[in-house]
């Protein structure tokens, strides 16, 4: 989204960006379609350190415009749905009030979230980036199938057996800099 609008104002083409992203392993052709990729959101391949800084060389921008600082909690012990109303909440929101919003929230989840939050502004501040223009630019939580460890049923009436399903979810929050 960002790479698209950066190279519009420049107006750099996606052949120039790829001619700068070629390396071992990324010939021409798959260079293309990498920035291609990367222009839509899509991060396969998942771009290098190295590629970044070729495409902030090719557009004349810094490093800190076109990167995003991601971080994650795997198998958290949340329902998906019920993390997914606290990440609705703040995505797309400045991280400053993404955090007010995470504080008063009442939700199991919500702390988890500021946990996962504060680890991407750490983040970004470790990589020089200006802290105070950062917002949420995704918050995604992902099914992680029924928790490990977890009953897998519960005693009822009459000798029956009912199933337990506790989920797990994988929480992913990117920050990036306006």
């Amino acid at each position: 989204m960002k790479l698209v609008e950066i190279s519009r104002q420049r107006k750099v083409s996606v052949e120039q960006m790829a001619s700068q992203v070629a390396r071992a392993g990324l010939d021409k052709q798959r260079a293309v379609s990498a920035v291609k990729n990367w222009q839509k959101g899509l991060f396969k391949p998942r771009p290098r350190k190295q590629d970044l800084e070729h495409l902030a060389a090719a557009l004349g921008v810094e490093v800190n415009q076109l990167a995003g600082w991601q971080s994650s909690c795997l198998y958290a012990s949340i329902a998906p749905r019920k993390a997914r109303l606290v990440t609705q909440l703040i995505a797309g929101r400045p991280v400053q009030d993404a955090l007010d919003i995470l504080k008063f929230t009442r939700k199991r989840s919500a702390e988890l979230i500021g946990k996962i939050l504060r680890a991407a502004i750490a983040d970004a501040d470790e990589q020089e980036a200006d802290v105070d223009s950062l917002y949420v630019s995704e918050a995604r939580v992902d099914d992680a199938g029924i928790r490990i460890g977890t009953k897998r049923w519960i005693a009822k009436d009459r000798g029956r057996a009912h199933p337990l399903h506790k989920m797990g979810c994988h929480i992913y929050v990117t920050v990036t800099q306006r």
